[in-house]
């Protein structure tokens, strides 16, 4: 279950305690158990700050307060603060990153089961698209995305499996693995009924919750020679 240590604490020497933070990341490479870190400052009363620090499992935390850096960096951290520092410690009992969840619907929802009605909720009305198969332009805004899923859905029976997906700042990166059968034309291929399998990676930037821009990189030319398209 991952584990969250909140840090409460006042301070005037914001600066000096970065640079604390900093050596103790680089002192600390390769044996720290931190997995995310955030800090925010109180609007309202500049000295106030609020530390969040993410690990696996309260297990690895206790494992990460055990090193002999992390005790010498907490007492340079209260000589740096107005009073003692106060912690809170959260087990996580529920984690969702809304971006992420707008990804999966677009590949579960709106590829996968073909509910194309579903694009309007995902995908600002300027979205633009950069596709490895398609000309510059050729899928951009909702309509452009129904064509491009509407082509592959009409070409192949196919799932996909997402692997693992990676949220930073405003953008999603999804990875997956696609198996098919082609059952359609595709690309000026005639049906051949032949399985094909490619694997890839999908990044998604958003704006105010949908996808605003998206990058399909894949192995193109790997699926026009399962096709017999190409020379192996």
């Amino acid at each position: 279950m991952t584990f969250v240590q909140v840090i409460d604490y006042e301070t005037r020497r914001f600066d000096e305690m970065n640079t604390l933070l900093d050596r103790y990341t680089e002192q600390t490479s390769g044996r720290r158990t931190v997995t995310h870190t955030m800090i925010g400052r109180d609007r309202e009363a500049g000295t106030h700050y609020v530390d969040l620090v993410e690990f696996p499992s309260y297990e690895e935390a206790m494992k990460n307060s055990r090193l002999p850096e992390t005790d010498l960096m907490f007492q340079e951290m209260v000589a740096l603060c107005e009073g003692m520092p106060t912690f809170m410690n959260l087990d996580v009992v529920r984690e969702e990153h809304l971006d992420k969840l707008v990804a999966r619907r677009v590949f579960e929802d709106i590829v996968c089961k073909g509910d194309l009605d579903a694009v309007d909720a995902c995908f600002a009305a300027d979205y633009t698209d950069h596709d490895v198969m398609e000309t510059p332009g050729g899928s951009d805004g909702r309509d452009g995305m129904r064509r491009t899923i509407g082509m592959w859905r009409d070409a192949f029976d196919f799932s996909f499996d997402l692997t693992r997906q990676i949220a930073e700042g405003d953008c999603v990166t999804t990875l997956w693995d696609w198996k098919g059968t082609q059952k359609g034309e595709f690309m000026g291929v005639a049906p051949t009924g032949k399985s094909v399998a490619m694997s890839g990676c999908t990044t998604f930037r958003m704006e105010d919750g949908m996808i605003a821009e998206g990058w399909w990189y894949y192995d193109a030319p790997g699926l026009m020679r399962q096709m017999g398209v190409m020379p192996g």
